[in-house]
């Protein structure tokens, strides 16, 4: 009755019946049900079609992304794709997380590196506040690519491997990016923190570039960089 629809409509949609749902329909639906922006967001791309065709895998990341998060040291950064696999990074992300120039190619995702790599585990500190909020956002962010079979192959495999995926991934949560502080727990640097912000070229939509900036008035960048003197 709020959004204006039948019953027997909105049932349909929910089915995933071959129904006209339009934006005009689809925003009094998100109204009615007091969605939240990026809940609303992310209604709308369901209700967009998916690509038939799979999207082809980006191997390398733009060399203007590259000398971009070149520039960003002593900032630990890095640049993701549209699935989220890793495909460039600068030399303090490697010192945060070693692992990173080590992992195989189908592994070297953000997603699967935080429920499924035990090192970043371990670096994380609330490793489950962050990781249910990086699975929301990548929810979010990979809506268009739901259908995608290396998306699909992803979700199965840490379903399998992740008893906390396999128990969060079906309550559907959503969320946007926002900056945060991004705290770890480092082998030899200690306990650093840095705000983790993430930016979209505008000429590669489909790409990431996420940096963690050093905070006002702490070191952790500095003691993150003084490792590769001990390393």
């Amino acid at each position: 009755m709020l959004a204006g629809v039948s019953v027997t409509w909105y049932t349909w949609l929910e089915q995933g019946r071959p129904i006209n749902a339009s934006v005009d329909v689809l925003s009094a639906l998100a109204r009615a049900l007091h969605l939240d922006d990026a809940e609303r967001q992310h209604l709308m791309a369901l209700a967009a079609r998916a690509p038939r065709e799979p999207i082809e895998a980006v191997e390398h990341a733009p060399d203007a992304l590259v000398r971009l998060i070149t520039s960003m040291e002593p900032a630990p950064a890095y640049v993701l794709g549209p699935r989220w696999e890793f495909l460039a990074w600068n030399r303090p992300q490697s010192l945060l997380y070693p692992m990173i120039d080590r992992l195989p190619d189908e592994e070297r995702n953000l997603l699967w590196v935080v429920f499924a790599e035990p090192t970043a585990r371990r670096l994380l500190t609330d490793w489950a506040g962050q990781a249910r909020r990086i699975m929301a956002e990548y929810r979010s962010g990979t809506a268009a690519l739901r259908s995608d079979p290396k998306v699909v192959e992803m979700i199965d495999r840490l379903v399998e491997t992740s008893p906390e995926f396999a128990e969060w991934w079906p309550q559907l949560d959503v969320a946007q990016f926002q900056t945060r502080l991004r705290r770890y727990s480092h082998p030899r640097a200690g306990e650093l923190v840095f705000e983790y912000q993430q930016l979209t070229p505008s000429e590669w939509p489909t790409l990431r570039v996420a940096c963690q900036l050093p905070v006002p008035g702490d070191d952790s960048a500095a003691r993150l960089a003084a490792w590769r003197y001990i390393a």
